[in-house]
This record gives C-alpha cells, structure tokens and sequence, in this order.
C-alpha cells in the first residue's frame, strides 16, 4: 500500500514541487515556480534546491551531470602528483562550460568566491516543499 501525500497548508511563497517517494536519491526535478527555474535534488537523503542558472554566464545549470570531481595532491620532494576520484554524486557541473559545484553545499570548485544562492527546500507529509 502506498503512502498518500497530503496537500500540507502552505504559505503564499511555499510550493509543493514533487511527493517525496518521487524524487529517489540521485535524482532531481526542475521546477517552474514564479517564474523562476528552480532545481531540486535529492543527495544522500537530503533535498537541496538552487536556481537553474550558473553564477558563470547563465547557463541551466541543474540541467547538467551529477557526478563525482578529481582531487589531487602534489608532493613536491618526489615531484608526483595524486590525483582521485571522489565525491561521486555530489558535484554538479554546468553543461555550457563545466564550471563545478557542490550539489550539497553550493560551493563554486572554480572559483571559491562564488556559490550558488540556496533554496530553503524540506520534506513534510510526503511532499517536496520549496520555499522562494
């Protein structure tokens, strides 16, 4: 038997964008609310929500890959460089140009200055609530 979701009260700025069994982990939904493109992705278990624009130069950027990035070391003795994999579900990439950033906390890997405004975004009676 399924779980019903309810249509919770919601305030004039608070949108339900998807039932919460919709939107699994590793999954995201673009939403038009407001006129605005607002990406909403599951993460470990945690929704997180950031406009589908890129502080680049404007691409969609919840359009793009979730995946993982490279980090790497130097060791400037042996003069060997480390690199790995890591990360894997957690890092968004721009499709226009392939600027990256953290899925879960809106941090720029590009440019340390920059970071994706976040979107109060929670779980509550089985929906997906966004609040702009």
């Amino acid at each position: 038997m399924s779980k019903e979701a309810t249509n919770p009260a919601l305030d004039d700025d608070e949108h339900v964008v998807a039932r919460s069994d919709e939107l699994d982990e590793g999954e995201r939904i673009i939403a038009l609310l407001d006129g605005k493109e607002i990406g909403v992705f599951n993460i470990g278990g945690e929704f997180h929500a950031y406009p589908n624009w890129c502080a680049h130069q404007g691409g969609p950027l919840c359009e793009g890959m979730l995946s993982g990035t490279i980090e790497g070391e130097y060791d400037r003795d042996e003069l060997e460089t480390e690199l790995e994999w890591c990360r894997e579900g957690e890092i968004l990439s721009c499709p226009w140009h392939g600027w990256e950033f953290d899925a879960t906390t809106g941090e720029c890997l590009v440019d340390k200055g920059c970071r994706l405004r976040s979107i109060p975004v929670r779980a509550e009676d089985g929906n997906v609530i966004v609040t702009l």
